[in-house]
């Protein structure tokens, strides 16, 4: 249970809705990588293309819980839950698996320093939001 006396400043929530819509946003590129039709994937490069027809199953549940646990633990966070912090650490730990398989493993896309910016991001924002959930969990915030 959270202490009334202990409130959020402003910064709390516009940290937490600007958090939620960036895991809203890998939200919908989850479910467009995993529902591309047929005609889509055609259009992309025969490298793109080469990728996604390759992407094995655990890459794609790695996707699924990086994206559903940053919402959820968003969510969490917003109505100042303990246990976004959890959800935050599951969803960091998956992006990393995926990003291993995408760096390391597959062979099908060149990865240039252009492609490796947003991987970046990814990695730097979900860190940023296990910090923060720890901070505001310290401030009796959630």
């Amino acid at each position: 249970m959270t202490n009334s006396l202990n409130k959020p400043t402003p910064t709390f929530w516009v940290i937490g809705v600007a958090a939620l819509f960036w895991n809203i946003m890998g939200v919908a590129a989850y479910i467009g990588q995993a529902y591309m039709t047929d005609e889509i994937l055609s259009a992309l490069p025969e490298a793109d293309q080469l990728y996604y027809t390759n992407v094995p199953a655990w890459v794609t549940a790695a996707f699924a819980i990086a994206v559903f646990a940053g919402f959820v633990g968003c969510i969490a966070l917003l109505i100042r839950k303990k246990w976004a912090v959890t959800l935050f650490i599951i969803s960091l730990l998956t992006v990393l698996v995926q990003f291993v398989y995408n760096f390391f493993i597959q062979d099908y896309m060149e990865l240039s320093p252009s492609k490796a910016i947003m991987p970046i991001v990814v990695i730097g924002i979900a860190v940023f939001l296990i910090w923060y959930s720890k901070k505001c969990q310290e401030k009796g915030w959630i």
